[in-house]
């Protein structure tokens, strides 16, 4: 069996954790092994398991080569605890698991983890302002929203200047949009481009969107300093000053501007223990507990890099803004710490970005509920983090072009033909899908001729028009829309059928009576006298 790269959607660590079990069932080597005397057939030790699995997370897409022999460790443990392994006597449940020469072997069958079922959650209706409402003391009602039956005369009226006459019409205003509706606004949007970017059909399956608070999304665009870094409005949820003294100092190692005492023989890693143990209390991570599955499904983006940093970007906006400037604060430092070649080793063991994403990976994203590849997943992403964050805690351009640029459209001024009907409202338009070129060229025919042709059906039938405006509005529907015409009048002889010669009687030829005859001229000659 393959190792393949598991998508965004539902329940993506669930499937990761049944797809890695069912690569190590079909591909770790069983052998027989001698234990105090006695054979067991089809068996492995614990360091022979570590071995073959670390190589395999190394290799593996979804994870990549930042797992470590630790990590590998720890997701034995859960293996043997959920008796996807048991020793040579049959004994699971408890994480026991060592690095050692102990006997493992598979129970007949490794259970797999069943896809839980969540409840749909209700999707909420974006209130906005309708027209000529009144400036004040109104409160906001939703825009109602009915079908259209578009006939001829609705077509006519919204199509008349192609046709070659404008109706009367008048312009119409909308009130100014409140803060409130433009909050809606950005909520509405980001969640629609994060689930196109994402490519889902449906986001109720990883986020809760009643608990996304449109304020927060606001926030984290507007309210930012001269770096991006977001300006928090109540202040006592700022970093305290110690732990961002601290922070720069290992930032700008070896220049510690902040630091007025002297430094002795390890002080890096104390003050790194310092920042680790603050960040580790947190009883929440970063990127919250209701928003694991979100950033667990970005993960499976990562073989496309646009992608993978517009889903993290957008995603990150809907973070609390206290927990975004901490979280862009805290990825900084780390990736400078990662990169600095003049600050000293912080561990003997292993590499100070290995140290950097083991101190801070739960702190950051992790479960409310015990996942058993949180922790990987968590270092995939910290890793990631790392090395773009640049690009990922910036603002989303061309979310913030779209969501302003429609903001525009709804407070600008918009005309009424009269005689429509003010009420009808089209409804926004869907996500598109990639369809057939026979099912396009069917839509295309359907959709837009039909209309068309019923309005020159309508026209080429209507009693009530004189034949010079009848031949006019034809000859002007034939120059705007000639595929539609050619169909109804194939023939120059289909188009005459509307317009019979009547039989038009020859005038009596007037027969002037001659008075006196005609003479010829008779030529003379004049004689001189």
């Amino acid at each position: 069996m393959e190792p393949r790269l598991v998508g965004p959607g539902p329940y993506r660590a669930t499937r990761l954790w049944n797809e890695i079990i069912e690569l190590f069932r079909s591909g770790m080597p069983l052998r027989k092994h001698r234990c105090r005397f006695k054979s067991y057939e089809r068996c492995f030790k614990a360091s022979e398991a570590v071995d073959w699995l670390h190589e395999l997370l190394g290799c593996n897409q979804n994870f990549g080569p930042e797992v470590t022999r630790s990590q590998t460790v720890k997701l034995l443990k859960k293996f043997l605890k959920n008796h996807v392994i048991e020793d040579i006597k049959g004994r699971w449940g408890k994480e026991d698991f060592q690095d050692d020469g102990h006997l493992y072997r598979f129970p007949p069958s490794s259970p797999l983890k069943p896809y839980p079922k969540r409840p749909s959650c209700t999707k909420e209706v974006v209130k906005f302002p309708g027209w000529n409402e009144p400036k004040t003391g109104a409160s906001q009602e939703q825009i109602l929203v009915k079908s259209v039956t578009m006939n001829s005369e609705m077509w006519y009226k919204r199509h008349s200047i192609a046709i070659g006459e404008v109706s009367a019409c008048k312009l119409m205003y909308r009130r100014e949009l409140a803060q409130a509706n433009i909050e809606e606004i950005w909520k509405s949007m980001t969640l629609s481009r994060l689930q196109k970017t994402l490519g889902l059909d449906s986001l109720d399956e990883v986020l809760d969107t009643k608990l996304v608070n449109a304020k927060h999304i606001v926030q984290n665009v507007y309210s930012v300093n001269k770096q991006g870094i977001v300006i928090l409005e109540d202040k006592s949820k700022e970093l305290p000053h110690w732990i961002l003294s601290a922070m720069k100092c290992l930032a700008n190692w070896p220049s510690c501007s902040d630091l007025k005492q002297p430094t002795y023989s390890g002080f890096e890693r104390d003050v790194f223990k310092t920042i680790a143990d603050y960040f580790g209390q947190m009883k929440e991570p970063l990127l919250t507990f209701h928003l694991f599955d979100v950033f667990v499904s970005v993960l499976g983006l990562l073989q496309k890099h646009s992608k993978v940093i517009e889903a993290l970007q957008i995603s990150c906006l809907l973070l609390p803004p206290e927990n975004r400037k901490k979280l862009q604060l805290l990825v900084k430092m780390m990736a400078r710490i990662s990169f600095n070649k003049d600050l000293p080793p912080l561990s003997e063991s292993v590499t100070t970005r290995t140290l950097v994403v083991q101190a801070f990976s739960r702190c950051i994203l992790c479960s409310k509920d015990e996942m058993d590849l949180d922790e990987l997943l968590a270092a995939k992403l910290v890793s990631f983090l790392m090395d773009h964050y640049q690009e990922i805690l910036n603002i989303p351009s061309s979310l913030k072009a779209s969501v302003e640029e429609h903001v525009v459209h709804l407070q600008r001024v918009q005309i009424k033909y009269s005689g429509a009907d003010a009420d009808v409202a089209f409804p926004a338009p869907s996500f598109c899908y990639q369809i057939s070129t026979d099912e396009f060229e069917s839509q295309r025919a359907n959709g837009f001729q039909e209309p068309l042709a019923t309005l020159l059906e309508e026209i080429a039938m209507n009693k009530e028009l004189s034949v010079k405006d009848k031949k006019k509005k034809l000859k002007q529907f034939q120059k705007s829309y000639p595929e539609v015409y050619r169909i109804r009048f194939p023939t120059p002889e289909a188009e005459a059928v509307l317009f019979p010669e009547k039989n038009k009687q020859k005038p009596p030829m007037l027969i002037w009576a001659l008075k006196k005859p005609f003479q010829p001229f008779h030529r003379t000659r004049s004689f001189r006298m």
